[in-house]
């Protein structure tokens, strides 16, 4: 009925001193005084996450954009041509990207049936993308990816989205203004 007691190996010992320890000093991050704050009373802040920093803004306008599109897309590069020919002739039935109350356009969503209120973002990389609020290339953002006043060629930066969607190319339907 008595079972026997096997004692923890050295290194199992070590790795549980180690462990208690760690977890100290973490626990102890941005405290102020005491064991994590190691008693010089001052306060540590964390560093901002990545994306929180202050929001760039994005070298084209929404005014730019704002307008009638023939729309169109492709997966394989060698289909650019035909699909910036495909998205001309969808000019009878635009799709149309309206201004936004709060300066940004007005798009769908991928797989969402209402048009909403989107941002142009910059990025420090230099890209640009339209999305909701929040940092640049967030998972549902997507990247303009080439944008010359009359085509706006765009992709969507989740993979499943971009799987189905491929890159998107909207023609202007009007001529520039």
């Amino acid at each position: 009925m008595f079972r026997t007691i096997q004692r923890p190996s050295p290194i199992a010992t070590a790795n549980l001193i180690v462990a208690v320890v760690l977890s100290g000093f973490l626990g102890g991050c941005g405290t102020t005084g005491g064991f994590g704050g190691f008693g010089g009373g001052s306060t540590q802040t964390a560093a901002p996450e990545p994306g929180t920093g202050p929001e760039i803004p994005s070298t084209i306008r929404a005014d730019e954009i704002v307008g009638r599109w023939g729309l169109a897309a492709y997966h394989k590069p060698e289909d650019r041509a035909r699909t910036e020919a495909a998205a001309k002739g969808q000019c009878k039935q635009p799709y149309v990207i309206g201004q936004g109350t709060t300066g940004g356009v007005i798009m769908h969503l991928p797989d969402e049936a209402t048009p909403q209120e989107l941002r142009l973002k910059g990025s420090q990389s230099g890209k640009n993308y339209i999305g909701p609020a929040g940092p640049a290339g967030g998972e549902k953002d997507r990247e303009i990816v080439s944008f010359d006043g009359r085509v706006l060629q765009t992709r969507f930066i989740d993979p499943d989205a971009n799987s189905r969607y491929g890159t998107m190319v909207y023609v202007r339907c009007a001529p520039r203004a």
